[in-house]
């Protein structure tokens, strides 16, 4: 867990910061106050008319109440279509239960506090998005130190609320590091508002180039301050954009970039889910790492936001929590070190077998992990939910050229579609688009039965899962097989891993007439995904490999691009992103120079997973 506030509470229930020995909000009234120092010291609404685009940045979360009373206006004066987000940064955040207490002040809010309770941001260290989208609304929290938060951020605010404790109580919130963040991530024409007017922070605004203004105070604060930044031309997102592949990676893209008010085409030459999509249940689980703490912190916020999104899904759900068994003499100990890690907040447990079987309800002979935020999903649900309104079209796409600032996509059969962007979310496809030896295929396949079922998916490097109907296993993997056929062979293989470790399981699904389907993952040379715009071509941008985390990370993944493409905040920290981007050294790829589609691999075969 991220520091947590330290609180007093006053007669009249408002919050008091001991560590800082400084209000959360004006004593006569917060709300005014946010309103008149805050809302109309950035110019808010009039700042956002015409603007499709508009991001608020704050330095001090705290109860959430400036973010509810900018909610509040966004609701009554959002431009037609408009996207709102939001950057927040917490270095001690409060807990669901303090804000509730702290925000019942305000009656006349109840229903905006409610949405935000029911969505609050993680106490964990990190960045931590949740989204309003019938608002068009995200929010990105930092919980940690504003100056690495900001350091970290990729967005550029429009407006800032500079609401840290006041500068004599704490002073880095208001250092020189954080000033020239600030100064950094502003867009052309920013407003900052503040209701300090000390002479350090007027002082360091102008000098990073600010034109700064004393304005009256509000309530027994006499003055305050606003200040904007040089005007200067602002960047548009791009018309057209095609998305090549159906499987988890493409529905996400199409998710995120219909999130951002876009509405993209997906290219798909079988049906969507078609190859390791298409399987009846898939594992949620993240990549586990004891000693790379920043790869261990990608695959954290990844599950959380995966796991977010797919409640939201009905249907989509068929268990919470997973169990990975040991499945070597050292993977006890990396355990215990995996659940002591700050951003997991007591949500993975370290267990003994007889633990880790108790938890499972079946008798296990190895240690486990009790991956509470890990889930069993129904891929159909997802993909129904969010391809749904989405226009997707049968093809196969064979090459890809430049064409007057956007892309040229061929097809196989019938006519080139031309776009202003392309992202390739095509799998082991993806290899007929880009060079280089980035990617390689790894073939799978899976077994499934009705009927019977574990009462918790477990994985060992087999796997159960849950169905809703029976049980999925297996799965088989044969490196460099590029075209795999379902085979008994390989379902004897699959029945005999599961019953080395489940064996009252094997025996319940033995007799059980069962189906089975293989598919191709796509992995890349540091197991890592491919995450952005590909080197040496601007407007073209790939997520893939994938290999067995396809359904934790590309809910988040695709975020990232969708917010890259359209020039808004990533929820992706930059040194988190920097690990999957395509240029990274051991991804293996190298700079575009045409892909010539000589394979004959359907585009979109795989997503990876299970």
């Amino acid at each position: 867990m991220a520091d947590s506030a330290d609180l007093d509470w006053t007669p009249e229930g408002a919050p008091v910061s001991r560590r800082f020995g400084d209000v959360y909000f004006s004593r006569e009234d917060g709300l005014a106050e946010t309103r008149a120092v805050f809302l109309a010291g950035c110019g808010l609404p009039q700042a956002w008319v015409g603007r499709p685009r508009f991001t608020v940045a704050e330095l001090g979360f705290g109860t959430g109440l400036n973010i509810i009373a900018l909610l509040d206006l966004w609701s009554r004066h959002r431009p037609p279509g408009g996207r709102l987000s939001i950057f927040s940064v917490e270095a001690y955040p409060l807990s669901r239960a303090d804000a509730a207490r702290a925000l019942a002040a305000w009656p006349e809010m109840a229903d905006l506090a409610a949405r935000m309770l029911a969505v609050w941001p993680a106490q964990t260290p990190g960045f931590h998005r949740v989204s309003l989208d019938d608002l068009g609304v995200s929010l990105d929290l930092a919980a940690g130190d504003a100056a690495d938060a900001l350091d970290r951020w990729s967005g550029d605010a429009d407006a800032w609320f500079l609401d840290g404790f006041a500068p004599s109580t704490n002073p880095g919130m208001w250092c020189d590091a954080v000033l020239d963040a600030v100064a950094a991530r502003s867009a052309p024409g920013a407003r900052v508002a503040t209701f300090t007017v000390a002479g350090a922070v007027r002082r360091g605004l102008q000098a990073r180039g600010f034109k700064v203004d004393k304005r009256p105070g509000h309530g027994r604060k006499r003055e305050r301050l606003e200040a904007v930044a040089p005007d200067g031309p602002r960047t548009r997102p791009p018309g057209r954009i095609v998305i090549l592949g159906a499987g988890i990676a493409g529905q996400a893209m199409a998710r995120a970039l219909r999130a951002q008010g876009l509405a993209p085409l997906v290219i798909e030459a079988g049906q969507p889910g078609a190859g390791a999509s298409g399987f009846p249940a898939a594992l949620v689980t993240p990549r586990l790492d004891a000693g790379d703490l920043t790869l261990a912190a990608l695959y954290a916020q990844a599950l959380e936001r995966a796991g977010d999104l797919y409640r939201a899904v009905p249907g989509a759900v068929l268990s919470e929590g997973v169990l990975q068994l040991a499945a070597a003499a050292r993977d006890p100990a990396r355990f215990d070190k995996v659940a002591a890690q700050p951003w997991w907040g007591g949500a993975l447990m370290a267990l003994d077998p007889a633990a880790a079987s108790a938890r499972l309800g079946l008798a296990v002979d190895a240690h486990g992990l009790w991956m509470g935020p890990a889930l069993a999903l129904a891929p159909a649900a997802v993909r129904m939910a969010w391809l749904k309104g989405v226009e997707v079209r049968s093809g196969r796409a064979v090459g890809l050229e430049p064409d007057e600032g956007g892309w040229r996509v061929r097809l196989a059969d019938g006519p080139a579609i031309v776009a202003d962007a392309v992202v390739i979310t095509a799998g082991w496809g993806t290899i007929d688009l880009l060079p280089g030896p980035g990617l390689a295929p790894v073939a799978g396949q899976a077994d499934w039965s009705a009927g019977v079922a574990p009462p918790a998916a477990v994985a060992w490097g087999g796997y159960a899962v849950p169905t809703g109907e029976g049980v999925l296993w297996g799965a088989t993997h044969d490196r460099g097989e590029t075209a795999p056929v379902p085979s008994e062979a390989a379902s004897a293989r699959n029945l005999a891993m599961l019953e080395a470790r489940l064996p009252a399981l094997a025996a319940a699904v033995r007799d059980q007439p069962g189906q089975r389907r293989a598919a191709v993952r796509a992995t890349t040379p540091d197991r890592l995904p491919l995450c952005g715009e590909v080197p040496g071509a601007p407007g073209l941008w790939v997520l893939g490999g994938l290999g067995s985390r396809g359904f934790c990370v590309a809910p988040l993944l695709a975020e990232h691009v969708a917010a890259r493409l359209t020039g808004v905040p990533s929820p992706l920290p930059t040194d988190l992103a920097a690990r999957v981007a395509p240029d990274r050294p051991g991804a293996g790829t190298v700079p575009f120079i045409g892909g010539s589609g000589s394979r004959a691999d359907p585009l979109g075969a795989c997503s990876g997973e299970p």
